[in-house]
């Protein structure tokens, strides 16, 4: 672990969810919003159409690839990219030796990852910082990136996870380096995935590689180990079969905190002051590279158990101890793409555009109904709409309830593969290549 280090620094043109940091109206301080459930409460008057011409404020082309979901303070908007450099044919092949799985990946010679800042209002970029630069990485999907977690942000600091290749604190004001750690290490197979999130003063990461997996605590102010807790549910013998790119869930039961953890077959209860385990409960079918994450309200946990024999479970998080699982769902549910809940019903679009409204309570379908396009990004709920990208660059817009109503359909310029932010009457969406800002225009 590294502490204050000069940066390279250039300036260029009430459910059961706490979630994480309480947020000011202004902000987007993680993944999926201020309680990391996918909820914009405070934005309105959102655009339901745009295009290339049309609603759009600014379009930023942004350096290098990301997944990451942009987040937002004062005129600030931060994001991770990565710069590749692919290795040669040979070195790829020989590195592949060592390769498991069946995934289509790519080999890179080195990857730098860095933080942008873009001002909020022009779209311009403030600074770019270089956070690590990484030798001979390990290799990633095709499908994903090597900045694909998202940043948290509180209290004018950054926090910067890229797995296991190293976590990073930054300064928002002064754009310099506050501390890195780089000293924990599994093999991810895929590439990192999984993003934070903060609780107490402590940044909560998951780190489940084919060769090791467990739950770490970093003090917010230092980067040095709070706490560190292996998984301890019994795994398959297919290295591939135990990994997971899962984000932390913090919900509070029995007015104490609890965050709520997928790993590979299991999903974990763990004390955030200490890391200690307090429960676990096998999915029951093999469920294992969880990306989606979990969502929780009325009592109910929902979770996607990932790739295998995907399913939608609910749970009870009434009364104390492991959840106990209400029902089940096994048609069309997402790999990737996270639920989300609004009102009575829990929504989930598959990879392959498959949209479905289920009943939170009971579990009875509303509607499945084939929406097209492929998804990786998790829905938004904002201005009483939800909002799903898909990774041909379109953006539906529906209105949520038991029957399928759609409000608008858009297109941009490259995949959508990050989850969209939206703050005041302002949409943020990041393709491949760029960031937009969108708004209706008078």
């Amino acid at each position: 672990m590294e502490l204050p280090v000069l940066v390279k620094h250039f300036c260029l043109a009430a459910f059961i969810v706490i979630g994480g940091p309480l947020a000011a109206k202004e902000e987007w301080p993680q993944w999926r919003g201020p309680e990391g459930q996918g909820h914009a409460v405070e934005a309105k008057d959102l655009p339901e159409r745009w295009s290339e011409t049309e609603n759009v404020v600014w379009k930023t082309k942004l350096p290098g690839r990301g997944h990451s979901s942009p987040i937002l303070t004062d005129d600030q908007i931060w994001l991770t990219c990565a710069e590749e450099v692919l290795a040669d044919e040979a070195t790829a092949k020989e590195r592949l030796k060592a390769n498991t799985g069946g995934q289509p990946v790519s080999v890179m010679a080195e990857v730098s990852l860095w933080a942008v800042c873009l001002d909020r209002e022009s779209g311009g970029i403030k600074h770019r910082v270089e956070l690590l630069r990484v030798p001979d990485p390990q290799w990633v999907h095709k499908l994903n990136s090597y900045a694909s977690p998202t940043p948290v942000l509180a209290d004018g600091r950054l926090y910067c996870h890229f797995g296991a290749f190293g976590t990073v604190c930054l300064d928002t004001v002064s754009a310099q380096v506050v501390w890195r750690n780089q000293e924990l290490h599994v093999m991810h197979e895929n590439g990192p995935g999984s993003t934070p999130v903060l609780v107490d003063g402590k940044l909560v990461c998951h780190l489940d590689g084919s060769d090791r997996q467990f739950v770490v605590a970093l003090d917010a102010g230092t980067g040095q180990v709070a706490w560190k807790t292996d998984r301890t549910g019994e795994l398959r013998e297919n290295p591939q079969m135990r990994k997971s790119y899962g984000t932390p869930l913090v919900v509070t039961r029995g007015g104490r905190k609890e965050i709520i953890s997928q790993g590979a077959d299991w999903v974990y209860g763990y004390d955030p002051e200490s890391g200690k385990e307090r429960w676990k409960v096998a999915y029951g079918d093999l469920g294992f590279s969880n990306v989606a994450k979990p969502v929780a309200g009325g009592g109910r946990l929902f979770l996607a158990t990932g790739f295998g024999k995907t399913e939608l479970v609910a749970y009870s998080l009434e009364g104390p101890g492991a959840p106990q699982e209400i029902w089940r769902q096994k048609k069309a549910i997402p790999r990737m793409p996270s639920p989300i809940l609004v009102g009575p019903n829990v929504y989930v679009v598959n990879d392959s555009g498959v949209l479905s409204c289920f009943d939170a309570a009971t579990g009875e379908a509303h509607y499945q109904e084939r929406i097209g396009g492929n998804f990786a990004s998790s829905p938004l709920y904002a201005d009483g709409k939800l909002y799903l990208g898909s990774q041909e660059g379109v953006t539906l817009v529906l209105a949520p309830g038991p029957v399928y109503q759609k409000l608008g359909e858009s297109t941009l310029d490259g995949a959508i593969m990050a989850s969209p932010a939206a703050v005041g009457r302002a949409l943020y969406v990041r393709t491949e290549h760029a960031l937009y800002r969108l708004e209706k225009k008078p």
